[in-house]
């Protein structure tokens, strides 16, 4: 398989383990992240492993950023057949403490960007009647948590957008499905524990019944399955890749 496959977030953390893995599957991967320093440093890491690969420096909440984006990775890599939305912004901050540019910046990002890099993403897919999309929701779209009303709420979008997107375009070979992760040991999550709003492992741990926080490869397993061949009766689907802690 040697098709284009963009990560957002794709520079750290789950975005990076997931560019890896379908490196390994033979795509050619953009790495776009908001730091063009660290997207290029994990687009160097891919070729220096034997894959072809570009960085992207985007804001996907810049819509017009988003469009003009795409267009590069065309020109650069080609037709745009596989993409995985990572990109995030997270906090934790109490519901009436939330200031109106704190919402709006986390809907910008978290749902309208997703929603931005998807529409970008389709025209390709449509054409070649083949396509595949994994949103890296999480499981505070499921639950909902505390202090972090925002994320939670702009999560449950991505998860009810992704579900639309599969039904609307499953009759033309593309596929969408979304990963919640629970917690996940990245540099978002140790700095919400460094900041006193998360446990401390063994404390996170005890609410895992595998008994570990997850790793970003536990998840891009997962989202490497989802964007092969293989998986192409599976669409508009929800899998929990969280240890059991979301049932």
């Amino acid at each position: 398989m040697n098709r284009v496959a963009v990560v957002t977030g794709g520079a750290s953390g789950v975005g990076l383990a997931i560019g890896r893995h379908l490196a390994r599957q033979g795509h050619r991967i953009a790495v776009l992240d908001r730091d063009g320093t660290t997207a290029e440093r994990a687009a160097g890491d891919l070729r220096d492993g034997g894959a072809e690969a570009q960085a992207f420096a985007v804001d996907v909440a810049d819509r017009a950023a988003v469009e003009s984006t795409f267009a590069a990775v065309r020109t650069g890599l080609g037709p745009v057949h596989v993409l995985v939305t990572s990109a995030a912004v997270s906090g934790f901050t109490p519901l009436d403490a939330i200031t109106w540019e704190e919402w709006d910046r986390y809907l910008a990002v978290n749902l309208s960007g997703t929603f931005a890099c998807i529409r970008a993403a389709l025209p390709d897919m449509v054409e070649a009647g083949w396509g595949r999309i994994v949103t890296i929701s999480s499981a505070a779209g499921q639950t909902g948590v505390a202090r972090q009303t925002h994320y939670s709420a702009t999560k449950g979008g991505v998860i009810a957008l992704t579900k639309a997107v599969a039904k609307e375009y499953a009759g033309r070979g593309i596929t969408a499905n979304s990963l919640p992760p629970f917690a996940v040991e990245t540099p978002m999550l140790a700095h919400a524990r460094d900041s006193g709003d998360l446990p401390a492992p063994e404390v996170l741990q005890r609410m895992i019944p595998a008994g570990r926080v997850g790793t970003p490869d536990d998840l891009a397993a997962t989202c490497a399955f989802l964007c092969s061949e293989e998986a192409g009766y599976l669409t508009g689907q929800v899998i929990g890749v969280n240890g059991g802690a979301v049932t």
